[in-house]
C-alpha cells in the first residue's frame, strides 16, 4: 500500500542556478548530478527518504508547479519568514493583508508560508497543527492568532 510521496520532479531553465537555490538557499543535499542528461537530485531531510529531481528544459517547455516541504509548525511560525528573507526570497500567504506572516489552513489544520524558486515554481513550508479540523469554517485561511481563538470550538 502507499506509505507516502517519495519524490517529485520539476523542469528548470538553468540547472546550475536551480542547484544553487535548492542547495545553498534552502539547504537541500545534492545527491546526484547528471551533466549529460542535465539533471540534479536532492535529498529532502533524511537521506533516501524523500527526493526532489530537477531536469533542465527550455523555458517555453516549463509549466509552473507547486509542492510543499514539511516543516515543524513552530519553525514556520517563528523562523521561516526570517529564513527566507535572509536568503533574499520573497514570501507570501493567502490572507490578503500584505503581511509576510504564516497563515493557517483551517480544514487541515496546518500552518504555511509560500515562496518561489528561480523558475517561478510555487513552493511552500507547511506543518500540520494539533487541533480539530475546521472544514466548514467561515474563513478557510486565518492568521495563527485567529486559529488559536477558534481551534477548540
Amino acid at each position: 500500500m502507499i506509505k507516502g510521496l517519495y519524490e517529485t520532479h520539476l523542469f528548470v531553465e538553468d540547472l546550475e542556478r536551480s542547484i544553487e537555490f535548492y542547495s545553498k538557499a534552502l539547504g537541500l543535499k545534492l545527491c546526484r548530478f547528471g551533466a549529460e542528461r542535465r539533471t540534479a537530485f536532492f535529498w529532502i531531510g533524511e537521506d533516501k527518504r524523500f527526493m526532489l529531481g530537477l531536469w533542465e528544459k527550455p523555458k517555453e517547455e516549463i509549466d509552473i508547479r507547486h509542492f510543499a516541504f514539511e516543516c515543524e509548525p513552530e519553525w514556520i511560525l517563528h523562523e521561516s519568514v526570517n529564513f527566507l528573507k535572509s536568503r533574499n526570497i520573497t514570501c507570501w500567504n493567502f490572507l490578503q493583508n500584505e503581511k509576510e506572516q504564516p497563515m493557517v489552513f483551517c480544514w487541515m489544520p496546518a500552518i504555511s508560508i509560500y515562496f518561489s524558486d528561480p523558475d517561478g515554481h510555487e513552493l511552500e513550508f507547511i506543518g500540520v497543527l494539533p487541533g480539530k479540523t475546521k472544514p466548514d469554517s467561515e474563513k478557510r485561511v486565518v492568521t495563527y492568532e485567529e486559529w488559536l481563538q477558534i481551534k477548540d470550538q
